[in-house]
């Protein structure tokens, strides 16, 4: 008998035992399903933090903050100094791997306001023009302050989305682009006037959620919307992470540095000498494959500039990338072992059915060697039985796989949409390929050593 018979003969008996199989094929279909839809999910959330460790800067960015003086250095604590501009200055000039320095003062409690409405900024910071590709920033409207604005210590400021929506009304509410370039809006009591303004940041996901939304305003879903930076933010809220950084960045307000030290860190509002101590500042790397060398580099300079005080500390955006990696890893792992124990018992249902076809077709099976069909016939039907079945399973997992993702989708949306990958179908239709295969070759074996005549013989 050749392949193409004994592929025949398989879609036979499947056939002729349609509510047998579909039971058997269960396994393979839950197996190769689960698999699917969870890889979709792990692919879905890890491009959402990808997508938000670039908003904040990438993995070349790194933050320099101040940190408690270690122990073996207390009877230094009165010299320590902080982090200043002369950091800055000195990393400009004796880092030469660091591609970028970006000095920050921020500013906690300020409260914005205009004709009656009030926003409280969930960052709002003094800084030079560089924060713009520090902290991959676009300009929609207007401009970024340049240096003589902060020379100048002029009352100017650039603001995202959401301090726009909060005093000014929002685009979706009020049905029209909203340009607030130009006006003017009291920070704590001072007048400041809005240079330019930040353009709305979101992830894909919600960036086609919303151009739907547009096209389609019936199928928008009923209840209440939740804010995506058109509306008014007034706190964190309780979606992902990634979806906190966007809101983060859609809340930002800058103002020149020397601005915020004149009139928000010098003593009793006058214009005296401001602090110098920064919030912090950001540096980012020249050449990511130098990124350990460039990081000691800045350190020798820090720790000169510090006295030998290390009072500083680096929070590198690697961190984050390694905890996406690790994670991702892991929840591949733990949906990985689940889809395997599925598809293993799929396997031995294969099995058992096999076996149990086998003992209802011994005559058959008996009267075929009888007529001259070899060890490797007999051998090759069964097995090729069971890969039929296996194939079936997997190919009908495989659309389980999507229609199980569309309703994940659906009954509970998340910030991520679930990407079904190319490789994870190929991958898990391999897998019942090979599940069918195994659990085929022992039922195969006992089926080719029948012995003719005692098969015959079989009632």
């Amino acid at each position: 008998m050749n392949l193409f018979n004994a592929i025949a003969v398989g879609f036979k008996e499947i056939w002729a035992n349609k509510f047998r199989s579909l039971l058997t094929m269960l396994g393979i279909i839950l197996g190769v399903s689960s698999l699917v839809a969870m890889s979709a999910l792990v692919k879905g959330m890890e491009n959402g933090l990808r997508e938000a460790l670039i908003a904040i800067g990438g993995i070349e960015k790194v933050r320099v903050d101040d940190q408690d003086i270690p122990a073996s250095q207390l009877h230094l604590a009165d010299q320590a100094v902080g982090c200043t501009m002369s950091d800055v200055y000195a990393l400009q000039h004796s880092a030469p791997l660091v591609n970028l320095v970006m000095p920050e003062m921020r500013h906690r409690s300020v409260t914005m306001s205009r004709e009656g409405k009030r926003f409280n900024p969930h960052h709002f910071a003094g800084t030079w023009p560089s924060a713009l590709e520090m902290n991959q920033h676009v300009l929609e409207h207007g401009r970024m302050f340049n240096e003589v604005d902060d020379e100048l210590a002029r009352n100017v400021c650039v603001i995202g989305t959401a301090t726009r929506n909060a005093l000014f009304g929002s685009p979706e509410d009020l049905g029209r682009e909203v340009n607030p370039v130009g006006e003017d809006i009291s920070i704590s009591g001072q007048r400041f006037r809005i240079i330019g303004m930040f353009e709305h940041y979101e992830s894909e996901q919600d960036k086609k959620k919303r151009e739907f939304a547009k096209l389609n305003p019936k199928a928008t879903p009923a209840g209440p919307r939740r804010n995506r930076g058109y509306g008014s933010s007034s706190g964190r809220s309780s979606g992902s992470m990634g979806s906190f950084v966007f809101e983060l960045k859609n809340s930002t307000v800058y103002i020149p540095l020397n601005t915020m030290w004149v009139k928000f860190r010098s003593t009793a509002g006058t214009n005296s000498t401001p602090d110098a101590r920064l919030s912090g500042l950001s540096m980012k790397i020249r050449d990511i494959d130098e990124f350990e060398t460039a990081l000691q580099q800045a350190r020798n300079v820090l720790m000169h500039t510090h006295r030998g005080i290390e009072d500083f500390s680096f929070r590198t955006q690697e961190n984050w990338s390694e905890g996406i990696t690790t994670s991702i890893h892991n929840a591949r792992m733990s949906g990985g072992l689940i889809a395997a124990i599925s598809l293993l018992v799929g396997g031995i249902g294969i099995m058992n059915i096999m076996l149990a076809s086998i003992t209802e077709r011994v005559r058959e099976i008996g009267i075929r060697k009888a007529v001259g069909a070899s060890f490797l016939d007999v051998f090759v039907q069964i097995l090729v039985e069971s890969v039929v079945i296996s194939v079936l399973g997997g190919l009908a997992g495989l659309g389980a796989a999507n229609g199980l993702v569309k309703l994940l989708s659906v009954i509970s949306p998340t910030e991520n949409t679930p990407m079904i990958t190319w490789d994870a179908m190929a991958v898990a239709f391999a897998f019942s390929v090979g599940v069918g295969i195994l659990a085929g070759i022992f039922p195969a074996f006992k089926a080719a050593r029948l012995n003719p005549i005692q098969a015959l013989r079989y009632e």
